[in-house]
């Protein structure tokens, strides 16, 4: 694979680009496996595809802690205020126009849905569908996006509340750690429940589960955390890019060596989620550093890739299902060099267009109508005046 070196491009940078990159072909080629082929195209690379899921966690749990943490510490030192409604409604702008016309897809087109049966629409308009999900149901891989926009809603009431206590800072660390120890805890107990069966039982219960799927969101809002109230530290761990990139892609390859050795077991339940979120966030470490590798070199069309990103989530898996009995029909199987060809290919033009026709419009509307998360406070009359 040819890299270029250019580090930012238009204010993106391209390490958080490429790690972008990397979640949605992650999660791509473990759909293909689960959905299409039915067996392992890519090979362990299929096996272990579930983990992009978890490095768009870390993503999101940095980029939005950051954008809170640092709304609050602008709060603390001048005049503007950080608003939750304005925060909310630049969230929702984001997410849910796509969300929602691809949800019409799988409520008002029979065909696009296939024989999966879609659970109640109230669970997806509620973001809880992910609660005692069904595997193999109509759109079941929006529990990743019922996971995220929980946490879009908790995070930043929970960040203000504790920016209002005395010690803040302490009680946010405490808040950090305290949310780790209690996933590992709810994940051996319920992992213990069932004496370690897996199949639905562990998809539903644990790898669905809000309160067990949190750990890399946590692990990009301790990142954040570091970035705005350490400043000191940030400047050491950031100054150390390339060492961070190699050991998180070490610690992220033995983890995924030891997930495909025992993905159900009871330790990797336990701690298997912690060392994927300490390894994302080493990676994150390495792409937000100045003259690291990561961040200086651009893989080719990852740019792309990443800001058509959720929109080719939300369209690829059923997209592929549908495509696969046509191209029988030509005779090119799914592990066929063609069928893999034309489904990546048609997943990324499904998601430009879904970039473009339904997302593209309402970000412009949210810059228009939302331009920040912050509530300038009402000017005196009598300031006015003079």
């Amino acid at each position: 694979m040819n890299l270029q070196l250019t580090g930012r491009d238009h204010g993106r940078n391209s390490g958080l680009d490429t790690l972008r990159a990397l979640a949605i072909v992650l999660v791509f080629m473990n759909h293909y496996m689960i959905f299409v082929s039915f067996g392992p195209t890519f090979g362990w690379m299929s096996e272990i595809g579930w983990t992009g899921v978890d490095l768009f966690f870390a993503l999101s749990g940095y980029l939005i802690g950051n954008q809170i943490l640092s709304g609050i510490r602008r709060q603390q030192t001048g005049p503007e205020r950080f608003s939750l409604p304005r925060f909310y409604a630049r969230r929702f702008l984001r997410t849910l126009p796509n969300f929602y016309f691809v949800l019409a897809l799988y409520a008002l087109w029979p065909y696009w849905r296939g024989d999966a049966v879609l659970p109640p629409l109230w669970k997806f308009l509620t973001f809880t569908q992910n609660i005692q999900l069904t595997p193999g149901t109509a759109f079941s891989h929006a529990w990743s996006l019922c996971v995220e926009e929980q946490f879009y809603v908790l995070l930043p009431a929970v960040a203000l509340l504790i920016a209002a206590c005395r010690k803040s800072l302490l009680w946010a660390w405490v808040a950090v750690i305290g949310s780790l120890l209690a996933g590992m805890a709810v994940r051996g107990y319920l992992w213990n429940e069932q004496a370690g069966v897996g199949g639905l039982y562990y998809y539903t219960n644990i790898y669905y589960a809000s309160w067990c799927r949190f750990d890399e969101l946590v692990f990009g809002v301790a990142l954040a955390l570091m970035k705005n109230y350490h400043a000191g530290a940030w400047k050491v761990v950031t100054s150390r890019g390339n060492w961070a990139l190699a050991a998180g892609a070490g610690l992220l390859a033995l983890t995924w060596s030891m997930f495909l050795e025992d993905h159900y077991g009871y330790m990797m339940t336990v701690i298997g989620y912690p060392m994927l979120g300490v390894s994302f966030t080493l990676l994150l470490i390495a792409a937000l550093s100045p003259g690291s590798l990561l961040q200086r070199w651009r893989v080719p069309g990852a740019a792309s890739i990443a800001l058509w990103s959720y929109a080719i989530y939300l369209t690829h898996k059923q997209l592929c299902v549908l495509l696969r009995v046509p191209l029988r029909g030509y005779g090119w199987g799914p592990d066929s060099w063609q069928a893999i060809a034309i489904m990546s290919l048609a997943s990324i033009l499904a998601g430009w267009l879904l970039f473009l026709l339904v997302e593209t419009p309402f970000m412009k509307l949210r810059d228009r109508f939302v331009p920040g998360n912050f509530a300038r406070p009402k000017v005196a009359p009598e300031a006015v005046a003079a």
